[in-house]
């Protein structure tokens, strides 16, 4: 007796399945400006999230990835020299404001300085800023001046979440292992409050940690 082949039937999410998920928070977030001084700064009011992290740490692409977009936010062809803050208006009317990346050592060194006052002046004087959101690659973990910016931010009591990135580029057990580093290396810094620091092992390209990113800054926006 000939054997019928058994074909799997194409499976088709349905409309009221689409309709049920609920957007990632940065989703659907288009541009409103860019500021390169504190005059140009948004008038205070709406929630804002920051991004910031080392050129080449890969902040680009997270927000990219969070927002489900491809150009959203984007890289300059030059390491280290994007000058503005860059601001997303997000469907819940928060704001997240993209921060110049840092610590590029091909730019020099008086723009460095002026870049790197902005954005001290605008993490730790910015009332409308509820949380943080720190990008380091998971391979090398946080560097001086990411702990430079923790230093000036913590104290204010509000959230931090770290997307230890790339984290594509380690195995299951060395990416583990990487996020444990990095937040046992925050408690260490920070005592008692490094406990409201969240890490998260992320990778735009393979979109590991996203939903988990997601919730945490759905959290802080609801």
């Amino acid at each position: 007796m000939k054997k019928r082949a058994i074909v799997a039937k194409p499976t088709h999410r349905t409309a009221a399945a689409d309709a049920s998920r609920v957007p990632g928070p940065l989703e659907h977030a288009t541009f409103v400006t860019g500021a390169t001084s504190p005059a140009q700064l948004p008038s205070e009011g709406a929630r804002e999230i920051a991004f910031a992290g080392r050129s080449n740490a890969g902040k680009s692409s997270a927000i990219n990835a969070l927002a489900r977009q491809h150009r959203l936010a984007f890289a300059s062809r030059t390491p280290g020299r994007t000058r503005e803050v860059n601001f997303f208006r997000l469907r819940s009317g928060g704001l997240v404001a993209d921060l110049p990346g840092y610590g590029y050592a091909a730019v020099p060194e008086a723009l460095k300085r002026s870049w790197q006052e902005f954005l001290w002046s605008y993490v730790t004087t910015r009332s409308a800023l509820i949380g943080l959101v720190l990008i380091v690659d998971a391979r090398h973990g946080p560097r001086s001046l990411d702990f430079d910016l923790l230093d000036a931010f913590m104290p204010s009591a509000r959230p931090v979440l770290v997307l230890a990135t790339k984290i594509d580029k380690l195995n299951v057990a060395e990416g583990r292992d990487a996020v444990a580093r990095i937040g046992a290396g925050l408690r260490e810094r920070f005592g008692h409050i490094g406990e409201r620091v969240s890490v998260v092992g992320f990778s735009a390209t393979t979109k590991r940690g996203l939903a988990e990113a997601d919730a945490i800054l759905r959290s802080w926006l609801e």
